[in-house]
């Protein structure tokens, strides 16, 4: 087992070189994001805000980035009864931060738009209200909705890696898991209703100078066991993570720090079963994917290759104090992600 740097004293994320101050992970926001501070690179700044919001039976994913020199702003539907899924992702050229990403997870709003579609993230405190309409979605249907998210105190996960190539790039990311969701989506005359207790939302939270190319696994899950809030996130290839992972169990509004993850994802076949384990035995489970969102991209200097998996998931999962818990059919979400950007 490696030590997982835990950062305890908030500062400012970069020194006036544009270089990390402090690498590791927290349970929260600690780190002060001023964009203005990075020496990346003009065109290398990403920002984002993805939301994944899942049921047993549906999920929605929506994402607004200003990646410098591309926009996107991504819709995305799932049916896992059908297998129907669709994503649509709108670029715009040479943002350049006009889309005013909030330098925190904590306040703020994010809008985008153009004339065929909207995309606006409200933060009220308590809750988070999603808002979108996209048409001709596919065959010229509209894809709309409006989703809450409820925000109860509880901590998060929080990483801040540097990469070993580039000294001025950086990730700052943050996971928040099981917010509870409600709401309709509409895609043409269909609905789909999140059940209230048994739908949550996700945020993916994103700022950092990237490398060019990278390969990384993300694996997310937000649900309930016995009534209790549960979930986890895991993952690797997001920079330098010698100082700290980003493998968290979330119970009871409660963060329990993991060390390495192995995915176990299988060479041959993705939708056979992955056999997942941890480098500290606290991890260990059995996924079984029923859907595969695939992605395979190019466009220009821009490249995505993807597996975006959905399933279920069993096993145990050991928390700071020694509880074990017992894992029964929890939908997971995992990806493998070649990314040239």
């Amino acid at each position: 087992m490696r030590t997982n740097h835990e950062i305890k004293t908030r500062h400012a994320l970069l020194d006036e070189k544009g270089r990390l101050i402090e690498p590791g992970y927290t349970k929260g926001l600690m780190m002060d994001y001023d964009k203005t501070k990075h020496k990346g690179g003009k065109l290398r700044l990403k920002e984002w805000d993805y939301y994944l919001i899942t049921c047993d039976d549906f999920a929605v994913a929506l994402t607004v980035a200003d990646n410098a020199y591309m926009g996107l702003d991504s819709y995305s539907l799932l049916d896992f009864r059908t297998g129907f899924q669709h994503t649509a992702g709108p670029m715009s050229i040479m943002p350049m931060g006009k889309l005013n990403m909030p330098e925190t997870s904590e306040t703020g709003n994010v809008y985008s738009s153009d004339k065929n579609h909207f995309m606006e993230f409200i933060h009220n405190g308590d809750h988070r209200i999603l808002k979108f309409e996209m048409k001709n979605f596919l065959d010229g249907k509209t894809f709309s909705g409006e989703i809450r998210l409820d925000c109860p105190e509880m901590e998060s996960m929080v990483v801040v890696t540097p990469w070993k190539e580039k000294d001025t790039a950086f990730y700052y990311n943050q996971k928040i898991n099981c917010m509870p969701a409600t709401g309709t989506v509409k895609f043409g005359d269909e609905e789909y209703t999140f059940p209230e207790g048994k739908s949550f939302g996700t945020l993916d939270w994103g700022r950092g100078v990237w490398t060019y190319e990278n390969t990384w696994y993300w694996g997310s899950a937000s649900g309930q066991i016995n009534g209790v809030p549960f979930g986890f996130n895991i993952g690797y290839g997001f920079g330098d993570t010698s100082n700290a992972s980003e493998n968290m169990l979330f119970y009871d509004g409660k963060c329990h720090k993991l060390d390495l993850v192995d995915f176990g994802m299988p060479e041959e076949n993705v939708m056979d079963e992955w056999t997942m384990t941890s480098s500290d035995n606290r991890f260990n489970m059995k996924f079984k994917p029923f859907f595969n969102d695939h992605t395979n991209i190019s466009a220009g200097i821009i490249c995505e290759k993807a597996e975006k998996l959905f399933g279920m998931l069993n096993g145990t999962a050991v928390l700071d104090d020694g509880t074990v818990l017992e894992i029964k059919d929890i939908p997971v979400f995992h990806e493998k992600v070649h990314h040239k950007w």
